[in-house]
């Protein structure tokens, strides 16, 4: 097994290694999301908080590690004497990405239900992480369902199996990190809010600081146990003061005073539910321990608030996390009166005092740290650079030409729930919430013979299939007799994330500001709606005498949303140079990923001017995806007394449907709840 590197040794980072440490003084806080930008050291830092976490007892033999001076009572393995046990190493187990629900969970151990006619539970990674760490790296792309029984086990402290025949309790409390890339896509809102804290992480932009994460990695790289034992001392002192906060923290109180000012953040921030009032408690208390205290300052409220409440306040998924630090310090003022005296000692001016959150002695005091202090001021403002670089063309490049005729972008208008929009027939694409496919996960709607690996037995009608067969295979004890012909796989049903690609007209013809703005806002919603629904989107541009690839296709819905708003427009209305760069997305794409159906929405008034034949030549270039089958719908965005109907014609040559920008609303009259599909051609 190869050394981890010392968690110790991790540069700057301190909101990250200070949120690990409180959740391994107390798993209760609930877990640590952290997000950022690759290479930021996410994973090292979570791999090296292992080697600090104190050892456990547990008893001899059990599968779920059971405690043994208190036993779990429902242990499947037990019942345990209550006793001596065995010390062993605290578990770090990571759950990969693509990892089967019976993995995680545990299943019926199907090899001695055939072979020995035996109901037996094969325990689960849920189980080997009890009282250890459960990591899970890009939590972002884990299926939803997952992502849902792990949170719900992390939060009642037990995981329960009820499936074929099998009904199973064990406990399984354990320290959940998540890490976690936003340009690769971003989690539901409401499984944001089941992890306990979260820490926004980005490499350092001053040159000491890079320049000391290099020397200690390519040290540790030339000789890592080396490497380790020079920060043995620290991390032995790290782990010690570890123990002593878990033994503190049953003494400390959260007076009156410190419980007010959390409820009054909370309300402040608007944060949905009581889970955030909760989280910060726990969270400001663990705080108080760390930093060997008994009792809960106002310092320790406003660090608690600063990890606990960023990825709660968010209204929607376009909005940056954070928190607005004047409000918060305004709130803790406001809140810290003499009123809350009684269970805070000298709280009364720790308010008024706010010390320095980042110093040594601030908050529950930061982790040992040798190199430079690891601030970090530059986390937020990684997207708003992405704007001025999109609108830097506009300015210097097109301006002065006259003929141009660019505008400056325009704001979307209030984005608002849009009709589904689905790819007809069955795919066989990632797990999602769009289109009907045929997943690993989802109803089962029969049984076929395997093609290739067995990934999901059908118990029920492999046993119909080998039971006529066992007096002639000779069968005489308890077990059935099963050949390989007789394994069945489970056909199941479900739903498919597609990939969503955006053809937008950014022409001349667009460039009213109202229509553009109401254009904006309908391209928001869809993409509002692709997020809901686990898709990945691109965006394809045209304008001037060119389509270009504004965004390539992504998880990240939040990186086409900045792409739009940025979005100018103005010149000439290449239609067939849109479609043709789309194509060439499209067939990348397909190499790419060939199981992933394409949805493209193209949004235009039809017009199509700028060179010989432009309209000849637009028709020509939806044929081609109409002989691909690619689903396809055009939102008309032609306004006025007088409609030419050109969107309509486009979708025609596209085999798709056109649609209005009303008609695309969900409370729309028009009622469109059907799936996108051909005048010429019907799914199979």
């Amino acid at each position: 097994m190869s050394t981890p590197f010392p968690f110790t040794a991790v540069v700057g980072q301190d909101d990250l290694r200070l949120a690990l440490l409180l959740n391994a003084v107390s798993p209760a806080v609930g877990g640590v999301l952290v997000r950022g930008e690759k290479g930021t050291a996410k994973s090292t830092a979570v791999r090296a908080l292992s080697a600090l976490m104190p050892e456990v007892d547990v008893v001899a033999g059990c599968r779920f590690s059971c405690a043994p001076a208190a036993p779990d009572p429902a242990c499947p393995d037990g019942p345990h004497e209550v006793g001596a046990g065995v010390q062993r190493p605290a578990r770090m187990v990571e759950l990969p990405v693509g990892a089967s629900e019976d993995r995680l969970v545990g299943a019926l151990d199907i090899e001695r239900a055939l072979a020995e006619g035996v109901k037996a539970f094969e325990p689960g990674l849920l189980a080997d992480a009890h009282r250890g760490i459960l990591y899970v790296d890009e939590v972002n792309l884990l299926h939803d369902h997952l992502v849902d029984l792990l949170l719900d086990a992390a939060a009642m402290g037990a995981s329960y199996v009820e499936r074929e025949g099998v009904s199973v309790r064990h406990a399984a409390r354990f320290l959940l990190v998540g890490t976690m890339n936003p340009e690769e896509g971003e989690l539901r809102p409401q499984l944001l809010d089941r992890f306990g804290l979260t820490v926004e992480v980005a490499a350092s932009r001053e040159p000491d600081q890079r320049v000391e994460v290099v020397r200690r990695r390519l040290a540790y790289d030339d000789d890592p146990d080396g490497f380790a034992g020079r920060w043995a001392d620290e991390e032995t002192a790290v782990r010690a003061r570890i123990v002593a906060a878990r033994k503190l923290l049953p003494s400390v109180v959260l007076g009156d005073g410190p419980l007010r000012q959390i409820a009054a953040t909370c309300a402040a921030f608007e944060v949905d539910g009581m889970r955030a009032d909760i989280v910060m408690a726990r969270t400001a208390t663990t705080l108080a321990a760390w930093a060997g205290r008994t009792e809960v300052l106002a310092e320790d409220v406003r660090q608690a608030a600063l990890l606990a409440l960023p990825h709660r306040r968010r209204r929607n998924p376009f909005d940056a996390p954070g928190l607005d630090e004047d409000k918060l310090d305004e709130t803790l003022e406001e809140f810290g009166g003499g009123d809350g005296s009684n269970g805070s000692g000298g709280s009364d001016d720790s308010g008024d005092e706010d010390p320095d959150p980042d110093g040594p002695d601030g908050g529950g005091g930061q982790p040992p740290q040798e190199g430079p202090d690891g601030g970090n001021d530059d986390g937020s403002g990684e997207s708003s650079g992405e704007v001025p670089a999109q609108g830097e063309p506009s300015e210097s490049g097109q301006a002065p030409s006259p003929g141009a005729g660019e505008q400056a972008p325009v704001r979307a208008a209030e984005p608002f729930r849009t009709k589904v929009l689905s790819v007809p027939g069955l795919g066989e694409g990632a797990a999602g919430r769009r289109s009907r496919a045929r997943t690993e996960h989802g109803r089962t709607t029969g049984a076929r013979r395997p093609q290739g690996a067995l990934t999901k037995l059908h118990l029920a009608a492999t046993v119909q299939a080998a039971a006529p067969h066992q007096r002639a295979r000779g069968r005489s004890g308890p077990g059935l007799v099963v050949r390989r012909d007789d394994l069945r796989q489970a056909t199941r049903e479900g739903r498919e994330g597609n990939l969503v690609l955006f053809v937008v007209d950014a022409s001349g013809s667009m460039a009213a500001r109202q229509r553009m703005s109401a254009v904006k806002g309908a391209v928001l919603s869809l993409l509002l709606d692709a997020y809901q629904r686990r898709d990945k989107v691109g965006l394809v541009t045209f304008r001037g005498s060119t389509g270009e690839v504004a965004l390539p296709p992504t998880s990240s819905v939040d990186a086409a949303a900045v792409r739009l708003e940025s979005l100018p427009t103005g010149g000439r209305t290449p239609l067939a140079a849109g479609l043709l760069r789309a194509h060439d997305v499209l067939r990348v794409e397909r190499l790419r990923d060939p199981a992933r159906r394409a949805l493209m929405v193209v949004v235009t008034d039809g017009r199509a001017t700028g060179g010989p034949e432009p309209v000849s030549l637009a028709g020509r270039a939806a044929r081609l995806f109409a002989a691909d089958g690619v689903a396809s719908v055009v939102v008309d965005c032609e306004s006025g007394p007088v409609r030419l109907g050109l969107a309509g014609q486009l979708a025609g040559e596209l085999g798709g449907t056109a649609v209005t920008l009303d008609e695309l609303r969900a409370d729309s009259i028009a009622g469109l709840v059907r799936d996108v599909q051909g005048n010429s051609r019907r799914a199979a």
